[in-house]
């Protein structure tokens, strides 16, 4: 099973005000505790969408490659796609995670996984505060869906489109994601 792991870093940080993703907590940059965990998960390749920021040095050391989104400013969905599109025809399943949910465990992301059926229509969202969203495993069949995502509502209208195939996993940490400084303040 070919699984690629996409961690979404292209964002503008508007409300933040600076790049969030390098703010440190608990010792190491936000994004570097989302690298760790997708490391320790295993899944296979894995993909650091980026905009206009350089997170080379931070992506060699987990082994992850690079993939630069030209049309991040446009909103999470060109990261999206840009994910899609950069796997190769091998990949069954797309993992999405967001770079600056520092929270996210290496169990959850194998979870994902083993709550997927194996099936190209297979979706698996994380279930958290009454709602479903990332991370989220895709299979393959969704990916030009994905493709086509070009603004910043990312894939929820996809998931509720295929409703019916959405399987979930609760995780509630997911809930939190670092948008402002006071959102890194309370992960201390």
């Amino acid at each position: 099973m070919s699984v690629a792991v996409a961690i979404l870093a292209a964002g503008k940080a508007a409300r933040f005000g600076r790049q969030k993703l390098l703010e440190t907590w608990s010792g190491r940059p936000v994004l570097e505790h989302v690298l760790t965990a997708v490391s320790e998960a295993g899944l296979g390749n894995v993909l650091l969408v980026t905009g206009d920021e350089p997170f080379a040095e931070l992506a060699a050391n987990y082994s992850a490659r690079v993939v630069c989104n030209p049309g991040f400013e446009s909103g999470i969905g060109t990261s999206i796609a840009t994910s899609a599109d950069a796997c190769d025809g091998e990949t069954e399943a797309l993992v999405i995670v967001l770079g600056d949910q520092p929270l996210v465990t290496a169990a959850h992301l194998r979870a994902l996984v083993a709550t997927w059926d194996g099936e190209e229509g297979g979706i698996v969202a994380t279930s958290y505060a009454d709602t479903q969203g990332p991370p989220v495993l895709f299979g393959s069949a969704y990916f030009s869906e994905l493709a086509s995502l070009n603004d910043d509502s990312g894939a929820k209208r996809i998931l509720r489109a295929h409703a019916e195939r959405v399987g979930t996993v609760t995780f509630e940490p997911a809930a939190f994601d670092v948008d402002t400084p006071d959102d890194l303040a309370r992960l201390d």
